[in-house]
């Protein structure tokens, strides 16, 4: 069995083949300008990880001015707010309410409904009844 090529292997090694097919001769002034890039180039220096705490007098500063600007918003808008309207000196009228001339009677309850209230009060014995008998308990 034949191992499969892949295709970005094919494109490595045209692209090595092409290079070393190319026949370049490079200047002298060239080669040397290459040179002194090369050499003239310094390795980026990184920062240390740890950074110095800022100095309290600066914190402080920064936080008094945050009030002081805070301060200074708040009385800009009161400024330009109109002052409260007087209050009217007129005394104050107590409520009035009408009277009602209530005249309470006690409802007499008509047979079928005094018949009906009798029959509720039946059902609710019965139905007590029923409950202590399933649960076995006596009140």
């Amino acid at each position: 069995m034949r191992p499969r090529v892949k295709p970005m292997d094919k494109l490595g090694k045209r692209l090595r083949d092409d290079a070393a097919s190319i026949d370049a001769k490079i200047s002298a002034e060239l080669d040397h300008r290459i040179q002194a890039s090369l050499q003239g180039i310094e390795p980026v220096r990184t920062r240390p990880a740890s950074q110095q705490a800022r100095p309290y007098s600066r914190w402080l500063a920064s936080s008094l001015t945050g009030i002081a600007a805070a301060i200074a918003v708040i009385a800009i808008i009161n400024l330009e707010r109109p002052g409260p309207e007087p209050i009217a000196s007129n005394p104050v009228q107590p409520l009035v309410l009408p009277t009602i001339n209530l005249k309470v009677e006690a409802a007499m309850l008509t047979s079928p409904l005094q018949q009906e209230l009798e029959d509720l009060q039946s059902d609710l014995r019965k139905a007590e009844q029923a409950v202590r008998e399933d649960i076995e308990i006596s009140f």
